[in-house]
């Protein structure tokens, strides 16, 4: 196993994340559609560091149920505070929206809800739903939370038939109280399990940060649990903290380590595997559904 350096000589800005922002008109227009619509994505709540590019290539991730959090995660630029009433139009709208930006591969994902009975599981599945009706040709990716550990709300999203079912594992299991404060590193991973348990056909994700203080051990380990768990698909991507509110980054991860970790996680078995320091759960996403779907073919 190779030993990386915990701690980083020098917590500026590596030159290997510094990116040249796309040219064009693309990007306005994205953003002013997805405006028009007032329907918010986890590109703009999350402070994602792709959003220049993804909307430059005319896509985005809908986040739904608001954009108030009811947790307060270490790592994370949504805001927390007392959640949005839920907009019952909202899922016609993700799906208005999917369809004028000409989406062939939708990604959906949410803040966490412990507030709502169901935990949202039931706007997801009225979502993935209106979204497969108005986009007949499309296919659903869905990143949900962990819903408390909550069977029944996994089978409500898993019976609207999302072709992706998407759920980050964060962190190693050691940083959870720093970073996942009220989450469980254990109930993350039987929520993977059980999804390929119910139904085989949907295609399972998973992804984590480097960067937080992670050792090589931690990392090898949470790519063998994530595997075990039954995941197809994996990504791993630089931590960038996202305000002096959140945690500080620990280490700037080198484009030759990710590879490295890539490498380990491609041997270990997932079918696709996506690292690197500005991936992101749903960077990329349609391009690397459509590799699962031809290695399966």
């Amino acid at each position: 196993m190779e030993n990386f350096s915990e701690k980083t000589t020098t917590l500026r800005k590596p030159k290997w994340l510094k990116k040249e922002l796309p040219s064009g008109t693309a990007f306005g227009k994205t953003r002013t559609q997805l405006d028009r619509i007032n329907i918010a994505t986890v590109c703009n709540s999350a402070k994602c560091p792709n959003i220049w590019e993804c909307f430059s290539k005319k896509t985005a991730a809908f986040m739904i149920l608001g954009e108030k959090c009811t947790r307060n995660c270490g790592f994370c630029g949504v805001v927390s505070a007392e959640p949005d009433t839920v907009d019952k139009n909202e899922p016609e709208k993700v799906a208005m929206a999917a369809k004028k930006l000409e989406l062939t591969h939708v990604v959906v994902t949410s803040v966490t809800r412990d507030d709502l009975p169901d935990k949202g599981a039931g706007h997801f599945k009225k979502t993935v739903k209106k979204i497969k009706s108005l986009l007949k040709n499309s296919t659903v990716e869905i990143l949900i939370p962990d819903f408390m550990g909550k069977e029944e709300a996994l089978d409500i999203v898993i019976s609207s038939r999302p072709n992706v079912i998407a759920h980050n594992i964060e962190t190693c299991k050691r940083l959870y109280p720093k970073a996942r404060k009220r989450a469980s590193y254990t109930h993350s991973m039987d929520l993977l399990k059980k999804i390929k348990s119910k139904d085989s056909s949907i295609v399972v994700k998973s992804g984590f940060m480097l960067g937080l203080g992670e050792k090589s051990q931690e990392i090898y380990e949470t790519i063998k649990n994530i595997y075990n768990s039954g995941c197809d698909i994996l990504t791993m991507g630089q931590y960038l903290q996202p305000s002096k509110k959140n945690l500080p980054v620990i280490r700037y991860i080198p484009p030759k380590e990710f590879k490295f970790w890539e490498n380990i996680a491609l041997d270990t078995g997932f079918l696709s595997v996506v690292s690197g320091p500005f991936v992101r759960s749903s960077y990329n996403a349609e391009e690397i559904y459509n590799k699962i779907i031809k290695q399966q073919d």
